[in-house]
């Protein structure tokens, strides 16, 4: 699972989140603004830092890293990242660095160079599988968990995180965000899952399913198979490019080309009318 993406999508989203895991209250999240901060004339990107606003400058800096391989060169990076910041931008508040692990076993063990900033208030290390009782009740620190726990556990929590993204988001626009960001981690923990568990865990009859992107990608693919099926009945097996051409087709395009196959009699009619489409498009 791409870790890295996912946990930016979420602290943008629902930056809330991320105070709660260091057990403040969620309303700080009100006070920063969260980016990712390429570090010039280096090979160094910070993956996320919550930077104050201006009017609340006394509040720290917080630099973030989400580690879910084993690298044992991981703190030396982590702060040449953090002290080169504080020389390019010279912030004049204070600063804490947030570690993310999935558990403990990913850390580095020959942590001496630094372990007094280890040991200090300035570095907070997080371990996902320990975070106990606070995932049963914070949306976000939910999705988090989401992202840890076992392929088994996965569809249940799925499930009562989307139930409970709907019952405490008002805001539409944010709940749609949320809910994406569930699907994408169920998709990635579990790609062998059907459109059929998809749709039941969503509980796609329960809400207006075509306001979702789950929605959209399962009817074009629906039509994609459609369409396919009834273009081998017309005209026989297609080649792999011509299968490839109309697997790129957008959803109206496929619903066009459904209509215009009925007068297909040769591969020729096909290739004819994928050449004035897409030459339009």
């Amino acid at each position: 699972m791409k870790t890295d993406s996912i946990f930016y999508r979420l602290f943008q989203t629902f930056p809330s989140t991320f105070f709660e895991l260091i057990n403040l209250q969620a309303s700080e999240a009100n006070a920063y603004n969260f980016a990712s901060v390429e570090l010039k004339q280096t090979a160094f990107r910070i993956y996320g830092v919550f930077l104050p606003v201006a009017d609340t400058s006394s509040q720290p800096i917080y630099f973030v890293e989400v580690q879910f391989q084993k690298d044992n060169e991981f703190y030396a990076r982590l702060f040449s990242e953090v002290f080169l910041y504080l020389r390019l931008y010279a912030p004049t508040t204070d600063w804490r660095a947030v570690v993310i692990f999935p558990r403990r076993s990913l850390e580095p063990t020959q942590v001496q160079p630094y372990r007094v900033l280890l040991e200090s208030q300035l570095v907070t290390r997080l371990y996902l599988n320990e975070l106990g009782e606070v995932t049963e009740h914070s949306l976000g620190v939910g999705i988090i968990k989401l992202v840890v726990v076992n392929k088994k556990q996965t569809p249940l929590l799925a499930k009562n995180l989307i139930t409970k993204t709907r019952s405490e988001l008002s805001d539409k626009a944010l709940q749609e965000k949320v809910l994406d960001l569930i699907e994408t981690i169920v998709v990635y923990k579990l790609p062998r899952i059907s459109r059929q568990e998809l749709i039941k865990m969503f509980g796609l009859g329960d809400f207006d399913i075509k306001t979702t992107r789950l929605y959209e990608e399962l009817k074009q693919e629906t039509t994609l198979e459609v369409v396919m099926r009834q273009l081998r009945r017309r005209i026989g097996n297609l080649s792999q490019q011509l299968q490839d051409s109309i697997s790129q087709l957008s959803i109206e395009q496929l619903e066009n080309l459904a209509e215009a196959l009925l007068d297909f009699s040769t591969e020729e009619d096909l290739v004819a009318w994928l050449q004035d489409n897409l030459t339009q498009a």
